[in-house]
């Protein structure tokens, strides 16, 4: 059966039980939050600037004498093993100390101790200030806490509580002479680290660093007051947000950019939110947004509020709507909390958009380490890819970083609804060239997402192609002036002539030959893959997957406007030089695997020896 709240009078003390339906509270809120107990600093510094608040409030209605600074010293007696939290509030009478001490203060018990059970997240501590406990935390630190009050009421009498962690209480009167509160605890000897002065300034400083009063450790101000977001943006300089961005995160290099939050319908919310440098583009743990409530800090983790491709990002917000007393999968499906998590998207990409057009130079800079997560953010996020899609940028062969909409204008004469790209600068450097010497535009990307945003731009725009540069031959880069006639009773051309000497040579099914007269006369040989097997091998190297061969499927372009390909034609007329013609028609090949990737141990030795042989044969001629 819960207990009654009863007291009992006794030479003006007061004693009685706290009127409570969950018998083992008090042990839950000790061990439960084991890990938690420095909580119990935030919640005493937040109950304490409540009572100076409304007392600032009454005062603009009411006449009220000897009204001091607001103000909260923390007082530490290392003898004593006593830590004070004295405050110039509105203080309490003994009936305000029995409704909202014994009482108000327990009404939620059973929903606290169901919730903190059920929580999945880890950090619990962000709990117990929501259901009336947050008075109780400090019996986490304090076997015995007093509270010593005297009301801002006319004729008040001082009263003094006591409690010792049980169900019982005490109250009494006290000679206390000016208003506010001091709540007392004597720390127990498990919890005596907080005893020392520099620790309780670091918890001062983690938790209520921003709260809006002068808040004192031994008598000297421990904290800052006011935070950077609650300022109008427009009156905070650059050097500003850097300063506070050190003050947040120390010892970390300068933000690329931030974005200030300041919103007060159709919900609150305060803030700013740095972008950092990272130096990895799977390096997202870098993130961190720390979450403050009425700026009291509450926790290291507001993911569920940051959508998941700006995890990254650092910073703190201020959100003091948000219920903190649900797990995150729930805050995730709040429809409260969804509208903030659009607004951040919304407010990053204005702010990415603002910087590509008004700050140019600075956005091509910083383009390399926030684009990975700008291109995750746009296949994750279908508001995010409207605003972005055409600020996203590719450094181009011409020697400068240029848009999508950018390259179609400029090349709609040349490669229509095509953009053509180089995934690999060294190994596709002969492609990209051989692009170049016909004035072919050519975008490189760099990333590892890059495989698949090229996908998803596809399927975003079908009516615009994404080429790599060794996957089809522009006709820019082919002479069409250069026809092939008949030139045998089989009705075969020359290409088709050319085109079965290196097949009988090659003595291989798998590699299609074709034959072409490009316009570049130094290539002998080039290999094509198709966009399709091109895709399906960087994917495969993206999982590190080295795949089984199934996408060896490609083409061996041999360029008929080569003169060696042209000797190699006329000595194919003699049997005598059938072994130079079928060497010729390997190395040709080789050439071209070459200058798309290296070869293969057992493919180097070969090309060594044949390279070998070929000299020989060269020098032998010439001695002959």
């Amino acid at each position: 059966m819960p207990k009654e709240q009863t007291t009992k009078k006794t030479n003006d003390i007061k004693k009685g039980e706290i009127s409570i339906h969950t018998e083992n509270i008090f042990p839950i809120i000790k061990k439960w939050l084991y890990s938690d107990h420095e909580i119990f600093l935030r919640e005493l510094a937040s109950n304490a600037f409540d009572a100076t608040t409304k007392l600032q409030k009454l005062a603009a209605l009411e006449d009220i004498k000897d009204l001091k600074e607001p103000n909260i010293n923390i007082i530490i007696d290392e003898k004593k093993k006593t830590i004070t939290f004295a405050d110039t509030g509105l203080g309490m009478d003994a009936e305000e100390v029995e409704k909202y001490i014994t009482q108000i203060a327990f009404s939620g018990a059973e929903e606290f101790v169901q919730k903190i059970k059920e929580n999945d997240s880890k950090d619990k501590s962000e709990i117990i200030g929501h259901f009336g406990l947050g008075f109780y935390s400090s019996f986490m630190v304090a076997d015995l806490v007093e509270i010593n009050s005297k009301s801002y009421k006319k004729d008040a009498e001082a009263i003094f509580w006591s409690c010792t962690g049980s169900t019982d209480y005490t109250i009494k009167k006290s000679d206390k002479k000016e208003i506010g509160t001091d709540i007392i605890l004597h720390i127990n000897d498990e919890n005596k680290e907080y005893l020392n002065e520099t620790k309780i300034k670091d918890l001062v400083k983690k938790y209520t660093n921003f709260l809006p009063i002068n808040i004192q450790v031994n008598g000297v101000t421990a904290n800052e007051k006011n935070p950077l977001w609650i300022k109008t943006p427009k009156d905070v300089k650059e050097e500003d947000y850097k300063e506070f961005y050190q003050k947040l995160f120390p010892y970390n290099g300068d933000p690329l950019f931030w974005i200030h939050l300041n919103v007060d319908y159709p919900f609150n919310l305060q803030g700013i939110l740095y972008f950092p440098k990272v130096m990895h583009e799977l390096d997202s743990n870098k993130g961190q947004v720390k979450l403050f409530c009425k700026q009291v800090f509450v926790s290291d983790n507001a993911n569920a509020i940051i959508p998941e491709f700006l995890t990254l990002l650092q910073g703190a917000i201020d959100c003091p709507d948000i219920p903190l007393n649900v797990s995150r999968s729930y805050l995730q499906n709040d429809p409260y909390v969804q509208k903030i998590s659009k607004h951040i998207i919304k407010k990053v990409a204005d702010k990415l958009n603002d910087l590509a057009k008004k700050d140019k130079n600075h956005f091509e800079s910083i383009w390399n380490d926030i684009s990975p997560f700008i291109k995750y953010g746009m296949m994750q996020n279908d508001d995010f890819y409207t605003k972005v899609k055409d600020i996203i940028i590719f450094e181009s062969s011409l020697g400068y970083k240029t848009s999508i909409p950018e390259y179609l204008e400029r090349n709609k004469e040349k490669i229509k609804d095509k953009v053509i790209y180089c995934s690999d600068k060294d190994g596709q450097a002969t492609y990209v060239n051989m692009c170049k010497d016909q004035d072919v535009e050519v975008l490189f990307t760099h990333a590892l997402i890059d495989t698949h945003f090229l996908q998803f731009l596809e399927s975003k725009d079908s009516t615009t192609k994404y080429c790599s540069v060794d996957s089809e031959l522009s006709d820019l880069l082919v002479d069409e002036n250069k026809k092939t006639e008949v030139v045998d009773q089989d009705n075969k051309t020359n290409n088709d002539k050319l085109a079965d000497i290196f097949k009988k040579a090659l003595n291989n099914d798998k590699i299609k030959v074709d034959i072409k007269a490009l316009k570049s006369t130094t290539i002998s040989g080039m290999i094509l893959e198709s966009e399709h097997v091109k895709r399906m091998k960087n994917m495969s190297h993206f999982m590190q997957d080295k795949g089984t061969g199934i996408f060896d499927d490609f083409t061996l372009v041999v360029n008929n406007n080569n003169e060696l390909v042209k000797d190699l034609m006329a000595l194919n007329t003699s049997s005598e030089k059938e072994p130079l013609v079928t060497k010729l028609c390997h190395h040709i090949y080789d050439l071209a695997k070459m200058s798309k990737q290296p070869l293969t141990g057992e493919e180097t030795q070969s090309f060594i020896n044949r390279s070998n042989e070929l000299m020989k044969e060269l020098t032998t001629a010439k001695t002959k």
